[in-house]
Order: structure tokens, then sequence, then C-alpha cells
């Protein structure tokens, strides 16, 4: 009798055992699930946000088209967004925002990529385009870097431009030419050294056709890079210029200088842009995200090139 009544209460306490075990799996299932739920719907709701916050962009951008052809510092779209709470672009009408987007936050920035010099601008025509070549050399020298990697990016853009558009072929020809870039982080490609890249990356830019450089929003040691006998010095003296008034024309960049004889061609030289890079970043609870767009304007359309996600470092994902 006793040996019966023990192992029905061991039977017993495995039975509760066996229910706790379950019912804490059951929770624990239950938990991941609205956890699950809950980080795809921050997700979907990001992607959104981002998006709506890229279309801004883009409409700003078509409204500087629409009121001058010139583009510099001063306009609406240089002025850098800096994180405000999302409900404050809402007015009155915050009560459209869910509960968890009461707490998103946004910031973002428009830079014009004619400020920096393009390096598909290196060849025309698959040979070296001389004034390139020697604005490149200017830009290296002045930021002491190796003028042999310089040399092995022509070369490896040459390669790059003349392999066959398919990339689907795996011949062993087109195995031998390097991959084009589409930004300054993977001119690594082209041959170049960790360090250059680096030292480059707010000076230059690859975009899909040549392009000339904005002398309204370049920084003075790309102006300083860009034209022939302008020293740094008088670059400097000309980005201090253009901020009380920008240049309308060519023709007053070299009255601003002072040169009667200052080098500038409409193929290197211009007052206005076509390509932009956006760049939004959303505060979700604890959740970064960021886009990345490029985007191309011909007239009053603004169409993107790209769109890249990315998670800022030292961002905390879901």
């Amino acid at each position: 009798m006793k040996a019966q009544r023990g192992a029905a209460i061991l039977t017993a306490m495995l039975l509760v055992t066996l229910v706790a075990t379950l019912s804490a799996a059951a929770l624990w299932q239950q938990w991941r699930a609205i956890e699950v739920e809950t980080a795809e719907r921050a997700s979907a709701q990001s992607r959104w946000l981002l998006q709506g916050a890229a279309d801004w962009a883009r409409l700003i951008l078509r409204e500087d088209a629409r009121n001058a052809t010139v583009d510099h510092l001063g306009e609406p779209w240089a002025v850098t967004l800096q994180e405000a709470q999302l409900s404050s672009f809402l007015g009155n009408s915050t009560e459209a925002l869910g509960e968890n987007l009461q707490g998103a936050y946004l910031s973002g920035q428009i830079t014009d990529l004619q400020s920096r010099l393009n390096v598909l601008n290196l060849v025309q025509d698959g040979r070296v385009h001389a004034p390139t070549l020697q604005a490149f050399g200017r830009l290296f020298e002045a930021l002491q870097l190796p003028p042999a990697e310089l040399m092995v990016l022509v070369a490896q853009l040459q390669a790059a431009l003349a392999a066959p558009e398919s990339t689907t072929s795996t011949s062993a020809g087109n195995l031998l030419h390097p991959l084009l870039p589409r930004s300054p982080e993977q001119l690594a490609w082209l041959g170049l050294s960790a360090g250059t890249v680096a030292r480059l990356q707010t000076h230059v830019v690859v975009l899909p056709e040549r392009t000339p450089v904005n002398l309204n929003t370049a920084s003075a040691l790309v102006l300083h890079a860009s034209i022939p006998a302008l020293d740094l010095a008088l670059a400097q003296r000309l980005v201090q210029s253009r901020a009380q008034n920008h240049f309308r024309s060519l023709a007053d960049v070299v009255q601003a200088s002072g040169i009667a004889e200052l080098a500038l061609n409409d193929g290197m030289h211009s007052v206005g842009s076509r390509y932009f890079d956006v760049r939004v970043r959303l505060r979700l609870g604890s959740v970064l995200s960021q886009e990345h767009t490029r985007m191309q304007r011909e007239g009053l359309l603004v169409k993107a090139l790209w769109t890249t996600r990315e998670t800022p470092q030292g961002a905390s994902v879901q």
C-alpha cells in the first residue's frame, strides 16, 4: 500500500512538473510570437517612414529646380534636418500616429554629389582625360596620397569600362575586368588601398556619367584640385566669398577670384547640379535605421537611381 501511495505521489509530481513545463513553453512561444510580430511591425513602419522622408527630399529638390537653375548651400535642400520628433512635422494631426510612433525621431541630409570630383571623368571614350587626371593629381598631392595609386585607379577604371555590359557571362575575358563601383567606398575594387579610399571618400564620387564640379558647393580642396593654378588659400577665399553671394555663372567665379585668365570650362565646372545623395535616419524606440538614396534630377523630374538600407554603427537591432 505504501509503495502504491508513493508511486501515486511521484506520478502526481511528474504530472505537475510536465504541466508546468508545457505551460512555460507555451508562454515562451506566445511571448516570442509577440516579440517577432512587434519587430516586424516596427520594421515595416520604419520602411514606410524612411520612404516617406525620401519622397519629401525628392519634393524639395523638385521645387528647388522650379525656382532656380543654380544650386548653392544657401538653399533649403542644403539645410541638415537635425533629429526631431516625428509628431513635430504633423502639427495638430498627431492623432494620426499610432501609440508606438509617438516616440519616433527623424533626421536627414541632402548632399550635392557634384560638389566632388567624379571618378568616371578620368576616362573619356576609352582614353584618359588629361585635365581630369591633373585635377585628381592635385587632389592626391593635397591629401598626401601615393601618385602610383592614382595610375592604378585609372588603369583599372579603363578596364572596368571596357568590360562587356552583360554581367552574366563567366568567360575568362570577363573575369579579368574589375567591377565598376557605384560609391567611393567601393573604390578598392579599382586597386586603391583602404587608407586611400578612406581619405578620398568625402572628396570624390562615382556617378553614371561625366559631370562637372559645382563651384557653389565644392569644398576648398575640391576647388583647388579642379581649377588649374588655383592655390588652396585662394580656394578658401572663394568659399568665403560665395557664402555671402553665391555664384550665378562661371563668370562670377572668375570675377570673385580676381584672376582674369582663370581656366574654367562648362565641361568641368558649373554652378548647378543634377545628382544628390539623400540620407535619412530614423530612431524608433531602441531601433535605429538609415536609408541612403542616390537621386538624379532632370528638370522637374527627380528619380531614385538606387537605395540601400543601413544600420548605423552602435544601433540596437531587434
